[in-house]
């Protein structure tokens, strides 16, 4: 019995289906990567647009912008000319190759009147194979990287215009469709975010600018030198609860007090606004010591206000007969002084904490006591100048007390900028810093 012949396609009366050729599969492969390629640029597409979107920094939004869209499109150079409202240029952020030489240079900016200002005058995507054929491929700054393509898209929401995104040569052929479409699409999430980061920027300001109509001016003391910073948090636009004051006793002792009431917004500056003035009223009335000044506050506090969570330090900086002064002060939860020396050391002088207040009214809190020499600097700050995400709070202490031995004999103004600035990057929280140095 014979067997079964092999399946054919004439069997289900089709002709049979060749086998695909050389040139057939390198097709199949140039349309697999064109799909991956598209699906890649999509998906750097929309990371970019998270990015922006979450970034409330004007100038970090408009390097990612470039950066991403340089590299979605695989183009050699990037640049994002911004515009001022009167539409001149103010600044060219660059990404690429020459983009280091071009700043190192101090590249000139783009004057408006050649191809980057067609942008601005017709506001429409702009695509070159060969820029040198445009009739206003001119007026690019001196030291500009040479470009031979471009694709040029402008950035703005409704009839403002922001800047211009333009990029040159692209690594793998002419700029494409796809490309402009996905350039476009970056440009318009970048508009979009570039309007909230100015918007930010204002918001920002005017919250500042009331934070600081709530702290005082700090007076001239014979024999002290001051200084005192207020740093809002870069993370959001809130209204804090940081304070620092400094009054002059009856008794000719200066009384240094900062503190930080819990949470953000009106209500919390306007608890610091009422601690800080029943503080006042207390240090003055009550002189001394420290640890009696924080009781009574506590204990006013719960009668009038249910008792509000706060940190406060209270410190009294008392002559001695022999020169220099005593440190005395009392903290409710409070980070401890940083005191820097002359000789470049630097050192928080810990001790007991105490309660925070709003806790008990009838928990007592302990002072303690430094003798400070000529040149002595003594710090008081909240925790946001110590509180980084990436590190412990005792890291960020060692960091603090490490700049301020480093800049202990600079000028006061100059130590507490720099206290300000070794962060670096991103404040989590409000900062309020009152510095002291004896001067005799």
């Amino acid at each position: 019995m014979a067997g079964k012949p092999p399946p054919d396609a004439r069997q289900n009366g089709g002709p049979p289906v060749p086998a695909p050729g050389a040139d057939d599969l390198d097709r199949i492969q140039a349309g697999l990567r064109e799909v991956a390629q598209a699906h890649g640029q999509m998906r750097g597409l929309l990371d970019a647009v998270l990015a922006i979107s979450s970034a409330l920094d004007l100038n970090v939004v408009l390097h990612t912008v470039v950066d991403t869209a340089r590299q979605l499109v695989r183009a050699r150079y990037g640049a994002l000319g911004v515009l001022d409202r009167s539409g001149e240029f103010t600044e060219l952020i660059t990404s690429g190759f020459g983009a280091d030489q071009y700043r190192q240079a101090g590249g000139e900016l783009p004057h408006g009147t050649g191809l980057l200002g067609e942008l601005v005058r017709d506001p429409r995507p702009l695509r070159l194979d060969n820029l040198a054929t445009h009739p206003r491929a001119e007026g690019f700054p001196e030291g500009h990287p040479v470009m031979t393509s471009l694709l040029g898209v402008p950035i703005q929401v409704r009839d403002t215009i922001y800047g211009n995104l333009y990029l040159a040569d692209k690594a793998d052929g002419p700029f494409t469709d796809a490309d402009q479409e996905i350039v476009t699409a970056l440009a318009g999430a970048a508009g979009i975010a570039i309007e909230n980061a100015h918007l930010y920027q204002r918001l920002r300001q005017a919250t500042e600018d009331f934070q600081r109509r709530l702290l005082p001016d700090l007076p001239n003391l014979n024999g002290l030198t001051l200084q005192a910073r207020y740093q809002p948090s870069t993370e959001a636009p809130n209204i804090g609860g940081d304070w620092y004051d400094l009054i002059h006793l009856p008794d000719d002792v200066p009384c240094l007090m900062v503190g930080d009431v819990m949470g953000h917004g009106p209500e919390a500056a306007i608890v610091m606004s009422q601690i800080s003035n029943i503080l006042r009223v207390i240090a003055f009335d009550e002189q001394e010591p420290p640890s009696r000044i924080l009781q009574r506050l506590d204990e006013i506090l719960h009668q009038l206000h249910g008792g509000p969570m706060a940190t406060v330090i209270v410190a009294r900086l008392e002559p001695l007969a022999k020169g220099g002064r005593l440190l005395r002060w009392a903290s409710a939860g409070h980070l401890p002084p940083l005191l820097a020396s002359p000789d470049h050391q630097a050192r928080y002088l810990h001790a007991d904490t105490g309660p925070p207040l709003g806790v008990d009214p009838d928990l007592s809190r302990l002072d303690h006591e430094e003798p400070l020499g000529a040149g002595a600097t003594v710090l008081l700050h909240t925790d946001g100048l110590v509180e980084d995400r990436r590190r412990s709070l005792d890291e960020g202490m060692h960091r603090v007390a490490d700049t301020a031995a480093l800049h202990a004999t600079a000028p006061l103004a100059h130590l507490c900028d720099t206290l300000l600035a070794h962060r670096k990057d991103a404040f989590n929280d409000d900062v309020a810093l009152l510095a002291a140095r004896l001067t005799a």
